[in-house]
């Protein structure tokens, strides 16, 4: 029997991989959350462990494997999180308790949203975090701590996973919302490709790493991508209104300031550039996504009676009413404009 310790059980993500990993009749399963976890199977030993305080070399001592799943939701989408410290000492206690092998959870964030990002980006790109977008940062240096860590235990193995938006039903990831395609765009913008990764498959990428102890970063996203026309169709968002590039950036701010969209200034160029990624790499090795990136669009922004349909179902509804009911948006955005041009 082999000990694997999961943390951050009390997320959809972990839980998900808690049970996976309860199925291995070789594996004994350790969850650690800060609080109770309903539900978990009987196989799965809780421990109430809080990350950023509590002694993790005895929690890990024994472990074969720590799972780090764990990740904050900022208070803000540009705001900072005390993820980076809990790594830090997550990957000193699994190398001071001998842990032979750690999987960490990314972020496909890490390459940056730019204008000249191929499509896809595979894992040998560089990692470019847009300035002022501190959860790409921070898993940035997070997969630096790894990769150190990584060079400081020899004999060791690590994985890297970076998944696309992850979405489930019951489950609205904070940057899902927060990068949903808004209508005041620069008129020189093409509508980016977009992707979204059902949060069950990255629960078995997850899985898969552990028992086949992967080594080094892992793209996590479905075949091929979204054309950004059709996200917008998928999802309901109001329809693009180009306009000048500067007079673009200050309705994004504006709409933030007032509540009137989610996504802050410096998240805008996620929206209006590429970060597709390939996970070729990770398909090698026996890993496929069993939801598509349209189903899982659909699932991560269903509302209301659509809960109760397929995300299959939903999709095909989706495209059938694309653009009805969005000329309120468009109102809005013509109203922001109007005052700027009074100001000018």
């Amino acid at each position: 029997m082999s000990t694997v310790v999961i943390t951050g059980a009390e997320t959809p993500l972990g839980e998900r991989v808690a049970r996976l990993a309860a199925d291995d009749p070789t594996a004994e399963v350790v969850a650690l959350a800060p609080g109770p976890v309903p539900d978990l199977p009987e196989r799965v030993e809780l421990r109430r462990v809080v990350l950023g305080t509590h002694d993790l070399k005895d929690v890990f001592d024994g472990a074969e494997v720590v799972l780090h799943l764990a990740q904050s939701e900022p208070r803000t989408p540009t705001g900072p999180t005390t993820d980076v410290e809990v790594a830090r000492r997550v990957l000193d206690a699994a190398g001071d308790a001998g842990v032979g092998h750690v999987v960490v959870l990314s972020s496909a964030t890490v390459y940056g949203a730019w204008s000249n990002n191929p499509v896809p980006l595979t894992e040998d790109a560089p990692l470019r975090p847009n300035p002022g977008f501190t959860f790409a940062a921070e898993r940035a240096e997070i997969e630096r701590l790894t990769a150190e860590w990584r060079e400081g235990h020899p004999g060791a193995t690590a994985t890297v996973l970076r998944p696309a938006r992850v979405a489930a039903a019951g489950h609205r990831d904070w940057l899902v919302r927060a990068l949903r395609p808004a209508p005041a765009v620069p008129d020189d913008a093409d509508e980016p490709p977009v992707q979204f990764l059902h949060l069950d498959d990255l629960a078995r990428a997850c899985d898969l790493a552990r028992r086949r102890r992967l080594d080094g970063a892992y793209n996590v996203a479905p075949p091929g991508s979204i054309p950004g026309d059709l996200a917008r169709s998928l999802v309901g968002a109001p329809p693009r209104v180009p306009l000048p590039e500067r007079l673009a950036r200050h309705v994004a701010h504006w709409r933030f300031r007032w509540g009137l969209g989610p996504t802050p200034p410096e998240l805008v160029p996620y929206t209006l550039h590429p970060w597709v990624v390939a996970a070729d790499r990770l398909r090698a090795e026996g890993w496929t996504a069993e939801v598509s990136n349209e189903e899982a669009c659909v699932e991560a922004h269903d509302v209301g009676a659509w809960a109760t349909m397929s995300p299959r179902r939903r999709q095909e509804i989706a495209l059938g009413v694309a653009g009805a009911g969005l000329a309120g948006a468009a109102a809005g955005t013509a109203l922001l404009l109007r005052r700027w041009l009074r100001r000018r």
